[in-house]
């Protein structure tokens, strides 16, 4: 069922706002989306079905949330603020196939919360959100880190958040962001969002990055997961030295220490003058697995 005008239009979101009261709130992240041609290219970019479940992190006031309700099977929309959800059950109450929680996305029970309130949980699962800027790292980390098979995770970020997720090796942009994406989804940038359709308008322009399952799987496994990925945070702990720099502040100056170093480097081809973000996600496993035999890690 469609409502006219839609949620997404800047004339309803500006009626809906003030018909409730609603001030958005910089300690939440609340910018909402005012554009109907970016609404539908997100729920096209994350190729929603009637066969999908779809987790909304953040609906604001429902515009997004309306859109997918259209197109999914069923939509479950975590809401962080308690003064919105009366608006969100009032706003979408057309679309029987949405429920509103007010719930913080970062201490839910994510693989509860697909049992209990989705009809048939057996169905793909998609999370689709406009993430608030100061806290998206924290989120994806929270997802990916969730036993939850994720079909696709489609996410509006901070453009430089976004081109850090999708950057090559090499580049300025990549990073142990990237890497720990990299670990377990494919990531694109669907498109760009600018910062003129929201209210209030942010200070930087959007992207929208769409995460799927690894289709490439890695060439070795790690040794510990979250070892693997404390210890790439520390070799990019000061870009601008060199790897030998790095993993002299991650695992110690010592003679011994740095001659075993030295050793594993040669073994493995890699100059330890080299830049950490020339290191590819296999050859920094293939790193931490070589210092681990070698009991330095």
């Amino acid at each position: 069922m469609r409502q006219s005008p839609e949620i997404g239009s800047r004339t309803r979101t500006r009626a809906i706002m003030e018909k409730y009261g609603i001030h958005t709130k910089k300690s939440f992240g609340q910018n909402f989306l005012t554009d109907l041609n970016v609404l539908n290219n997100i729920v096209t970019a994350a190729k929603i079905t009637k066969d999908d479940n779809v987790i909304e992190i953040g609906p604001g006031i429902g515009a997004l949330t309306e859109q997918l309700a259209q197109a999914a099977g069923e939509v479950l929309a975590l809401e962080i603020d308690a003064d919105l959800i009366p608006v969100l059950n009032e706003v979408l109450a057309p679309y029987h196939n949405v429920t509103v929680l007010n719930q913080d996305v970062l201490d839910a029970n994510l693989p509860a919360l697909i049992q209990e309130q989705f009809a048939d949980p057996t169905k793909p699962v998609k999370v689709v959100a406009n993430l608030p800027y100061y806290i998206t790292s924290p989120i994806l980390m929270n997802l990916l880190a969730s036993p939850v098979d994720w079909a696709a995770i489609c996410v509006m970020m901070q453009k430089e958040v976004a081109q850090r997720l999708t950057a090559a090796p090499g580049t300025k942009q990549y990073g142990a962001l990237t890497l720990a994406i990299e670990y377990q989804m494919d990531a694109k940038i669907a498109f760009d969002v600018s910062r003129r359709v929201f209210v209030p308008s942010p200070n930087v322009d959007s992207a929208i990055v769409v995460l799927t399952p690894r289709q490439q799987p890695l060439a070795v496994q790690p040794f510990d997961k979250q070892k693997l990925f404390g210890f790439i945070r520390g070799c990019f702990a000061h870009r601008r030295k060199s790897l030998w720099n790095n993993l002299q502040g991650v695992i110690g100056k010592q003679p011994a220490t740095k001659d075993k170093m030295a050793q594993v480097l040669g073994q493995l081809g890699i100059s330890p003058q080299i830049r950490p973000e020339r290191l590819t996600l296999d050859q920094f496993i293939a790193l931490a697995n070589a210092l681990h035999a070698a009991d330095l890690l």
